[in-house]
């Protein structure tokens, strides 16, 4: 099998999907940006071959590196990245060498948020109206039509980028003038719940769910892009039925195979709200999050996947795993020695974020387990708590 990587050493924390790939014995060729001697022994060893390109945004060059690869090393059997910003060219890629899994048109339905929504109310989960923007008049239809308050996202974005919370006529106002009126919108009825939660996981080329997990975000993306707080999300130890019953009648929907999914939500009340579906795990080191809470390797278990191997056997009970950021620019209560000794049996990683997530969501992350909900909230206040 011939299985090409896009962006193999970036982002370095999604390297061990290569280094996982190489071990079950497959032709592992990396296409990338960075210099051969910049991957480390470990990519390299693991990389059959490995083609730089001066810019991976030029999906020409790309092409003619995977051609390049495909007349030394024969038919291409995947290419992938698991990176959002990657997954379009992954999937034009895969249309123009005919390699099995997403292109383009199946891509539609996890890219706009419009279509997201049919698909959603197709598996029966609940859903808010919305509408889409792609003229001042759809404005006024939206405001007659669905009401304020309103959130104004692009209807091909991803997370709080270029979002709007639109509570009056002055906001509506404020976001036409910001509009650049070429990017199309996308207007639903704003949800006033502060709980959002996630339901994730790997699908096996069959379609079969093989991994799900949850995971709740202590604030909303919108709050961390208008407040500067630290980032912080946990995996729980269980999923509510209801939330497991919905995310998996939407996978069905979706009818995606063979990758991760990153499903998110509103909770409210006792019931939940579809928010979008993502096409690929969770950003950032969420993906060693799972594997704390869940004590696997989800690295491996993706290769497993790919050979037509079972995952291996869950042989212990989930935890509770937080990821809560800090920001450089901050003055703490407590040091980072204090927080290294009072949590020295939980923490389980502590990483720089790379810089492109920095500004948004905290310059260091730190990773801890616990049985404990209550020792839970206690490690979000001590790490969190400013002087």
């Amino acid at each position: 099998m011939n299985f090409i990587v896009i962006s193999p050493y970036y982002p370095e924390n999604f390297q061990p999907f290569t280094i996982e790939l190489a071990k079950k014995g497959i032709n592992v060729l990396g296409i990338g940006q960075e210099p051969y001697e910049q991957l480390g022994s470990d990519l390299q060893g693991a990389l059959t071959e490995y083609f730089r390109v001066e810019n991976l945004e030029d999906i020409e060059e790309v092409k003619r590196a995977v051609a390049f690869l495909f007349y030394k090393h024969g038919p291409i059997d995947r290419i992938e990245s698991q990176n959002e910003y990657w997954l379009e060219h992954d999937a034009i890629l895969r249309e123009q060498f005919h390699v099995l899994g997403a292109k383009p048109k199946h891509l539609r339905k996890t890219k706009f948020k419009s279509k997201m929504k049919k698909y959603f109310a197709a598996a029966g989960v609940p859903v808010v109206p919305g509408q889409v923007i792609k003229t001042e008049k759809d404005i006024a239809r939206a405001i007659k039509k669905i009401g304020l308050p309103m959130i104004a996202k692009p209807d091909n974005g991803v997370g709080a980028a270029a979002t709007y919370k639109l509570t009056s006529l002055a906001d509506v106002e404020h976001f036409t003038e910001q509009w650049d009126h070429e990017t199309v919108y996308f207007f639903e009825k704003f949800v006033h719940s502060s709980e959002i939660c996630t339901y994730d996981g790997l699908i096996d080329a069959a379609g079969n769910i093989v991994f799900e997990t949850t995971l709740d975000y202590h604030y909303t993306p919108l709050e961390l892009l208008e407040s500067q707080k630290d980032n912080a999300y946990y995996v729980s130890k269980t999923i509510d039925p209801k939330l497991q019953a919905y995310g998996r009648a939407v996978v069905k929907a979706f009818g995606m195979k063979e990758r991760f999914f990153h499903i998110e939500f509103f909770r409210e009340g006792d019931d939940y709200i579809a928010i979008e579906y993502n096409n690929r795990p969770a950003g950032g080191f969420t993906v060693d999050v799972y594997n704390f809470a869940h004590s696997i390797d989800l690295y491996r278990d993706y290769a497993s996947v790919v050979v037509g191997e079972a995952v291996a056997e869950r042989s212990f009970e989930p935890q509770y795993c937080l990821a809560i950021t800090r920001r450089d620019a901050t003055q703490y209560a407590h040091s980072e020695d204090d927080l290294r000794s009072r949590y020295a049996e939980q923490l389980k990683m502590e990483k720089r974020m790379p810089r492109a997530f920095a500004a948004l969501q905290g310059d260091t992350i730190y990773t801890l387990t616990t049985d404990n909900r209550e020792e839970l909230e206690d490690m979000i206040a001590y790490i969190s708590q400013r002087q």
